[in-house]
């Protein structure tokens, strides 16, 4: 990945905040439980961006004090709330650094919720869905006349030269192909979906006993409609040439899909 240009180095950690600039509101039990256009997003490493709400901005007797009190290596200590509205309840599902330091003075007096004990996050009307969206991380798609080949064996299961590839923040370009470019008695549908809070949900297919080895947003969210119904291959599962080289996996492209400041499931969206 890249790094930053700098004589000194820098701390194994850096933590970041700012205003998000949007109306962002919480829903639990079938009830609004926080409004507010005053929202900090924290980014720290290894987590997606989380929302910190000012307490005056969450309905009074949402917030119950539990005796849990964890640390933060940065922030310090954390108190720990049990949620309650609308005659549900979840344990451990916000916190708030009561210890902070006075480099992060944004953070005082914010709380923050655990994203899968929630009903539903928005952004106005609209929900968000998987986590706090990041306002640094995009999907730029581009269409080429490259030649793309895929091959599971001896057998082309695709040969494209109107592929489309897809640049997503942090991730290698992925290269999706037109249905008409793809010998589809190759695609094996399977059971089970997954969930990008850019794109939407994916769709598997196995090749031969390669297993998941293609993939499809059938339905593609708006912001990337181009790549709706068009088909990416696993270059570690089956072998993808563009231009004759062959694509090799790059590190670093995996996803941890669940976390208290997270939740890639497919049900959030089916729901």
């Amino acid at each position: 990945m890249g790094r930053f240009l700098t004589p000194e180095p820098l701390p194994e950690r850096l933590l970041f905040a700012e205003p998000l600039r949007r109306r962002m509101r919480v829903r639990f039990g079938g009830e609004w439980i926080a409004d507010s256009e005053d929202v900090v997003l924290l980014h720290e490493p290894g987590r997606y961006p989380v929302a910190f709400f000012r307490r005056e901005n969450v309905r009074d007797g949402v917030l119950e004090a539990t005796s849990r009190v964890t640390p933060h290596r940065e922030l310090g200590e954390t108190a720990w709330f049990t949620v309650a509205g609308g005659g549900k309840r979840a344990g451990r599902a916000a916190w708030q650094y009561t210890g902070l330091p006075g480099y992060a003075e944004e953070l005082r007096g914010r709380v923050a919720f655990a994203w899968r004990a929630m009903d539903a996050f928005f952004e106005e009307d609209e929900q968000i869905v998987g986590h706090a969206a990041d306002p640094y991380h995009r999907n730029d798609i581009r269409g080429t006349s490259r030649h793309l080949v895929v091959r599971d064996g001896d057998r082309v299961v695709a040969d494209s030269r109107q592929p489309v590839v897809l640049y997503e923040s942090g991730f290698a370009p992925r290269w999706y192909v037109p249905r008409e470019d793809v010998d589809e008695t190759a695609l094996t549908p399977v059971d089970g979906q997954t969930f990008c809070p850019y794109k939407g949900l994916a769709s598997y297919y196995d090749i031969g006993s390669r297993g998941r080895a293609a993939w499809s947003y059938l339905e593609a969210w708006t912001e990337v409609a181009r790549v709706s119904g068009l088909v990416s291959f696993e270059a570690d599962k089956v072998d993808v040439f563009l231009d004759g080289k062959r694509l090799v996996p790059e590190p670093g492209q995996t996803v941890v899909p669940h976390g208290i400041d997270r939740g890639l499931a497919a049900d959030e969206v089916l729901s």
